[in-house]
């Protein structure tokens, strides 16, 4: 839509809708994205696509040229598509309207080769919980081998004149992809055999490199929009403007700058704003309105012209003063003549909706947008990682102050998604002990911490199982008494469990188990050794008894467990010993528990 002076009457118009691009690394979301901007560049007269900014509107005449006979101008009202420039969950979830996603509908970038990714997962994951409408680009089709390409041709079309072979490798892979999307929870099929794309995801194999497909892409995305969504692109598009902040940036000249994807309404130059800050909402007045200056002009030192106003759908550079503390993924909303309180009070209750739940005990998030740290607490919720402080922002040293106020070790910890530490952050977390993760993935952030977690759990329990006396059942051997006592040196056959040096010695009468000694050295083969397991025959000295007295060949001895320790293994630690010792032990406590029922509980 052109940048216009608008009048004051209320103007009912069809705005544009808006395009997000997601999908796993190097499945092609930019290649596609360059391509769709490359073909419309090539297809349009000078001027015809309008670089905004961080998005390209393609209008629905260019459209119409790259789709050929897919797309008759005539059977559309919408004015074409507004596709975001930054393509991953990265902007899709910054970019929020009212409750939900910006993106108006989206493509799901997947490698027809590679399937499914962790990524493509996590976006699938995204797209479900934001509700939004989506089509999926099976891109890399002419990697199938004997692919014969015709450039930027619609891909029905390239698709049937292909080999028998070609087209029954590439259906093979593009069948397992619908069945991954059927493993989702989404119906899908190939776009043109799709009747009904509510109930169903259309799937367009396309080309990057070839521009096979682009055309259908595009064709799909107009019908799914004039379809499914003209009555959601209905704007006043005179109206005060609301938006979304992209992105924050120091500009050279300009200070700090919002860059703004405007989803209604109109923006001017000098008008008051409300947009969502760090600590409160911030009130300013636009200094200037920018946008890219065509490509043929762009000179380094004057990447920008002032336009006097913008209208939805747009991106658009805001410079005001004050915008420090903005926030990307906040609403920007224009004032005009409305009450500033009432303005506040509608940007306080957008970012209201994002603020996520935090509990007394947990991690700190920290996190660049508003929409992203939403992203990544609500997979920590599904999770079960409980969250203390989540933020948006670089790590500081009090979040690190903050983070060493958590009880349990495992929570002392920093998730950071596609943010910087600072330096001197970074030095007081290795001084206090607080562990930092960083990634611009949100699974692999997740993924680490969970890592991490578990190796730690491991090694307490670890720590535990090496500090607590362990359950065995053995018995001597006949005609294995080596020594009588001092200490009394016999042969023994491990029946269940880990006997250790150290350890006391019992023998149960009537149910009462009664020490008898303690064990003073293990000898298996003539060498000594520290503890010998279920199955061994060694020989032992224990430290107290007389054979003939206290013990006598073929007893039953059993190594003397504290109650405090039979507790903790059969509470918390009976997944961690083998099953010998598990039976020994559950020996031990019926003994134990015929003479009082709450021994070890």
């Amino acid at each position: 839509m052109s940048d216009t002076d608008t009048h004051e009457t209320e103007t009912r118009s069809l705005r544009t809708p808006i395009v997000a691009v997601l999908g796993h690394v190097d499945h092609g979301k930019t290649s596609l994205l360059d391509k769709i901007r490359g073909s419309t560049v090539i297809e349009g007269e000078a001027g015809a696509i309008t670089q905004h900014i961080g998005a390209t509107a393609v209008p629905l005449d260019v459209v119409s040229k790259v789709a050929g006979k897919l797309v008759n101008p005539d059977d559309f009202d919408l004015p074409g598509l507004l596709f975001i420039d930054t393509p991953g969950h990265h902007s899709f979830t910054t970019l929020r309207s009212r409750g939900g996603a910006l993106a108006d509908i989206a493509i799901l970038v997947v490698d027809v080769n590679d399937g499914f990714q962790p990524q493509t997962v996590e976006a699938i994951n995204i797209l479900k919980q934001s509700q939004t409408p989506f089509i999926v680009a099976a891109n890399k089709i002419d990697t199938t081998p004997g692919w014969n390409p015709e450039m930027d041709a619609p891909v029905q079309q390239t698709y049937e004149a292909q080999s028998d072979r070609a087209r029954s490798t590439l259906d093979s892979s593009l069948y397992e992809l619908i069945g991954e999307l059927s493993d989702a929870g989404f119906s899908a099929d190939l776009y043109w055999r799709v009747q009904n794309f509510q109930n169903n995801i259309g799937v367009v194999p396309v080309s990057a490199e070839t521009g096979e497909g682009v055309p259908d892409v595009l064709t799909v995305l107009m019908g799914l929009a004039q379809r499914y969504m003209r009555e959601d692109m209905e704007i006043d598009v005179a109206g005060p403007g609301a938006g979304t902040v992209l992105e924050v940036k120091e500009e050279k000249g300009f200070g700090t700058t919002l860059d703004v994807v405007l989803y209604d309404g109109t923006v001017r130059a000098d008008e008051t704003i409300v947009v969502g800050g760090m600590n409160e909402p911030i009130v300013t007045d636009v200094r200037a309105l920018l946008k890219p200056r065509p490509l043929a002009e762009i000179r380094t030192e004057d990447r920008f012209e002032k336009v006097d106003s913008i209208a939805a759908a747009a991106g658009v550079k805001i410079a005001a003063p004050n915008l420090d503390e903005a926030m990307a993924g906040a609403p920007v909303r224009v004032v005009r003549d409305r009450e500033i309180e009432d303005v506040i009070e509608e940007v306080q209750a957008e970012l209201a909706e994002v603020e996520v739940s935090t509990q007394e005990e947990g991690i700190v998030v920290k996190a660049d947008t508003l929409g992203s740290l939403e992203a990544i607490v609500s997979t920590l919720e599904e999770e079960e990682i409980p969250v203390m402080r989540a933020e948006v922002g670089d790590v500081a040293p009090r979040d690190i102050r903050f983070a060493t106020t958590a009880e349990e070790p495992k929570h002392r910890t920093i998730l950071a998604f596609n943010v910087d530490v600072l330096a001197d952050a970074a030095d007081e977390a290795e001084q206090r002990d607080i562990r930092l993760f960083d990634s611009d993935v949100i699974y692999q952030l997740i993924e680490e911490y969970e890592e991490y977690v578990d190796e730690m759990e491991r090694a307490q329990q670890q720590t535990v199982l090496d500090n607590i006396t362990r359950p065995a059942r053995f018995r001597i051997l006949e005609d294995h008494v080596f020594r009588q006592n001092d200490p009394a040196v016999v042969g023994v056959e491990i029946m269940s469990g880990t006997v250790r040096n150290n350890s006391f010695v019992a023998k149960f009468e009537a149910n009462e188990p009664k020490r008898v000694g303690t064990l003073k050295g293990i000898q298996e083969q003539g060498d000594d050794v520290d503890e010998a397991r279920a199955g061994s025959r060694v020989s032992v000295a224990i430290d107290g008894p007389t054979v003939g007295r206290q013990i006598d060949e073929g007893d039953e001895l059993w190594i003397e467990l504290p109650e405090k320790h039979a507790k903790i293994l059969e509470q918390e630690l009976s997944e961690d010993i083998p099953g010998d010792e598990l039976e020994a032990l559950r020996m031990y406590l019926d003994k134990q528990r015929k003479r009082d029922p709450f021994w070890g509980k």
